[in-house]
């Protein structure tokens, strides 16, 4: 499919573009700022749909909105009632087309331009009306209070907020960029057709700084946001897309002895911490138990013993994992357990316990095997 993008060149074009080219059905041209209305009709010539990204919302005088929105979309759709393509076209519109305001009303007229091209002409018409888009390569300092904060936040730069309740109605680039592709290659247009990007998010721009600062403050304390999920996940991956080249790494603290190392990489709120330790030949390392704190086990490298004992009965138990065969070892409240380095090289394992140590109520009473 032969596909026309306009404003190819901005944030949604360019996420947009990167989702084309991993497809083996799409052949993209691009429209972007300076080229000419010469150019814009060659390639509504050879498109099979529009997809029209392109549009003013920061311009130097108001005027520029009716430029940059009304009559460049009033261009595509003359362009191809002209050359008699009834081809389908997908608008980014926005929902301050609802409001009494220039930028607004800009889009509100190129929605009315191809609502007349479907009457007039037949073309399937797809009209998206989005709230804020947050997401990857949104530039900062520009019309996106997210990519700002991300972007201040992430170089220790204050952000100001003037009115901290003010709420926020927002989508992730990547819902738009999907949605986009389904209209594109699925649910096509069918005479004029509204579609709406989910889900949507709301909050405040309190809310916004807040969250923001607390992925900041995590790589200090290793307890991460709940980042797998909705709208904290995409905000994480906007947020660390802001990180400066010097901030794709950061330390964590190694606890050495002449047993080995130990490291916390990361905490979570509700279901734990990840850490791992290395162990020299003949070091045996543990010697406690738990009567809540539960923990799993890896080898990564080397060869261990696990042994256990049970505080009440007495009975033993012993087994033996290495890096050859990954195998999960589990310690089991009200069992003593030990791991012993039995080969020759120094050995890694990773460790996950099931909540945070906190050194308060360690849940950790030494106990020989």
């Amino acid at each position: 499919m032969k596909i026309l993008v306009t404003g190819a060149n901005g944030f949604v074009g360019k996420n947009l573009l990167v989702r084309l080219a991993e497809r083996q059905d799409a052949y993209v041209s691009r429209f972007v700022r300076g080229d000419t209305d010469e150019a814009l009709l060659v390639m509504l010539s050879s498109a099979d749909i529009v997809v029209h990204l392109a549009g003013e919302n920061r311009p130097i005088s108001n005027q520029d909105f009716d430029t940059g929105n009304r009559l460049l979309t009033q261009k595509i759709c003359d362009g191809l009632s002209k050359l008699g393509r009834k081809i389908p076209l997908i608008l980014a519109s926005s929902t301050q087309a609802e409001l009494n305001n220039p930028y607004g009303e800009s889009k509100r007229e190129a929605e009315i331009s191809v609502i007349k091209l479907a009457e007039k002409y037949q073309n399937p018409v797809g009209i998206y009306r989005l709230p804020g888009v947050f997401g990857k390569w949104c530039k900062p300092n520009y019309n996106s209070v997210v990519a700002t904060f991300c972007h201040n936040i992430a170089r220790n730069i204050p952000v100001e907020i003037n009115s901290p309740e003010k709420n926020l109605e927002l989508v992730y680039i990547d819902d738009v960029v999907s949605s986009f592709i389904d209209s594109i290659f699925g649910h096509t247009p069918d005479g004029v057709s509204n579609y709406v990007v989910s889900p949507q998010y709301s909050c405040s721009l309190k809310e916004l700084a807040i969250q923001i600062n607390e992925f900041q403050n995590s790589r200090a304390t290793l307890v991460t946001e709940k980042v797998g999920t909705g709208f904290v996940r995409a905000l994480y991956a906007t947020y660390i897309s802001y990180l400066p080249l010097e901030k794709f790494q950061y330390k964590v603290v190694c606890h050495s002895d002449d047993r080995g190392a130990f490291v916390e990489m990361l905490k979570t709120k509700d279901s734990g911490q990840f850490s791992y330790f290395t162990a020299h030949p003949g070091i045996t390392r543990g010697g406690h138990y738990h009567h809540t704190k539960s923990e799993k086990f890896l080898v990564v490298k080397g060869t261990a013993e696990f042994r256990f004992r049970c505080i009440v009965s007495g009975d033993n138990y012993a087994i033996q994992t290495s890096c050859s065969e990954p195998t999960i070892v589990e310690t089991i409240p009200g069992w003593a357990h030990n791991i012993t380095n039995i080969g020759e090289d120094d050995m890694i394992v990773m460790l996950w316990a099931n909540e945070i140590f906190d050194r308060d109520k360690p849940d950790t009473i030494a106990s020989k095997v």
